[in-house]
């Protein structure tokens, strides 16, 4: 009975802490922000407040947002809302039933096994394959969580059939996890929520394969310097007896390839094709997963997504979304994003777009610190940096980039990426936040040379800055 008391004035105190930075940001004698703004100022604070303190769950508190911006006037339902009505969401929704169908599969897990076999000779080559098998399953699944638990699961039969010890175990454990984060960035369809997000923040449209040509070479370097310093960091002692008896079992045991995992390859196929093709057909990529992912639920074409399949597209994240965009529109509409720039971030504008970079990195990691997930930093950091950019002559895709780098593929708390927190714990990817940390840290020097000299530089090239 102690013990729920507690808990409950626990929660109490975080509701109370919300609430009373609303109404402080209400009181305040504020200067150069109108009442709309600072009403949305003060909102936005809260729930930001309510996801870092974890008042809820983070669908919740993105869904109370949404409705308090349209029942206090401070925004019209169809500008709160108007992620409902994108082609984001509906790529999100067609990744997920594409990841489903992918999952319940063996598809994916006969990749896995067949490339340990050939591959895997010590926990270096283990760990290399973790990353290699990440950024060839970000091709056949546009979701980061089910790449990543489907790996571990293959992981889970090496760990025990070649006797790994719990200290290596939680290193290959973490390493699937951690690969996730920068991989994630090549294809514009290997984060299929974050990726076209940051997109819609530019208000830019870029295709398949324009993203690959904006982001892959950054995307590529940033892993292949993670998984290096993941190396020097988690050196196993021991060597690594590789059972491939065992794991050649565990191949055998899904039998042979069925007439549906070759009709759900073709379909895998046929998207990858339309996906790297939208530059020639002009449809929206959104529209084009969606239109697969229905298209696969046809009997006379394979019923390889079914009607369980409904059952993994959470809507939580689509309620999360709408509000971390709406966090951006609301903003730029009442003035909020402007004031936010004009108080937080430095009041001189660096011409120098190296110097800029630098000061884009530093204000977006300070934020991603305190706010935490990558949805939530994107509404704050994105609309604020959009807005204080606005004088000087940079592309705002760049500027978009440049913070979404940083937030996408940095962490040193669990908490500050879904793809990090989803696997910690013992029933998951074995790792706590005692290994994040170790990694996390050093890593804020990758990201620095990443946005400010790799980015920077290449896109210089490609003459988009």
């Amino acid at each position: 009975m102690k013990i729920e008391n507690s808990i409950f004035k626990i929660q109490l105190l975080k509701i109370v802490i919300g609430i009373s930075i609303f109404f402080v940001c209400l009181l305040l004698p504020l200067e150069g922000i109108e009442k709309k703004g600072q009403l949305a100022l003060g909102l936005t604070l809260m729930t930001v407040a309510f996801w870092a303190l974890q008042v809820s769950h983070t669908g919740y508190i993105a869904g109370l947002y949404l409705v308090l911006l349209i029942i206090l006037d401070v925004s019209d339902a169809t500008t709160v809302l108007s992620t409902m009505t994108s082609s984001s969401t509906y790529l999100i929704i067609g990744a997920y039933l594409i990841a489903a169908a992918v999952k319940t599969s063996s598809l994916a897990q006969r990749i896995a096994y067949s490339f340990l076999l050939h591959f895997v000779k010590s926990y270096r080559t283990l760990i290399v394959a973790i990353f290699i098998l990440t950024f060839v399953l970000s091709l056949f699944i546009p979701h980061a969580w089910p790449r990543a638990f489907l790996i571990m699961s293959v992981m889970s039969v090496v760990i025990k059939s070649a006797d790994i010890e719990k200290k290596e175990a939680i290193v290959v454990g973490f390493a699937v996890f951690a690969a996730s984060v920068p991989i994630s960035l090549i294809f514009l369809t290997g984060a299929s929520v974050t990726n076209p997000l940051a997109l819609n923040y530019a208000n830019y449209h870029l295709s398949w394969l324009g993203w690959l040509k904006v982001m892959g070479l950054p995307a590529i370097l940033a892993s292949v310097l993670t998984l290096i310093l993941f190396l020097l960091i988690f050196t196993p002692k021991k060597p690594l007896h590789f059972n491939k008896a065992a794991i050649k079992e565990s191949y055998d045991k899904l039998g042979d390839f069925s007439k549906h995992d070759k009709t759900l390859l073709i379909w895998l196929c046929i998207a990858i094709l339309a996906w790297m093709l939208d530059f020639l057909h002009g449809i929206d990529i959104g529209w084009v997963t969606f239109l697969i992912a229905m298209l696969m639920s046809l009997p006379i074409f394979g019923s390889v997504i079914q009607a369980k399949h409904f059952k993994e597209v959470p809507i939580s994240v689509l309620v999360f979304i709408t509000a971390a965009t709406a966090i951006g529109k609301v903003g730029a509409e009442t003035g909020m994003n402007a004031y936010i720039a004009k108080t937080i971030l430095p009041s001189f504008i660096p011409s120098n777009m190296y110097v800029l970079a630098i000061v884009v990195t530093t204000f977006t990691l300070v934020v991603h610190m305190f706010v935490g997930s990558v949805l939530s930093t994107m509404g704050v950091a994105l609309p604020a940096l959009l807005s204080y950019t606005t004088l000087v002559d940079v592309n705002p895709l760049v500027v978009v980039l440049w913070s979404y780098t940083v937030i996408a593929s940095h962490f040193i708390l669990p908490f500050h990426h879904m793809n990090v927190l989803v696997g910690e714990g013992e029933d998951n990817g074995l790792y706590s936040q005692k290994q994040t940390i170790k990694l996390g840290i050093p890593l804020i020097a990758v990201v620095y040379f990443i946005t400010v000299v790799i980015e920077t530089s290449w896109w210089k090239i490609l003459k988009i800055l």
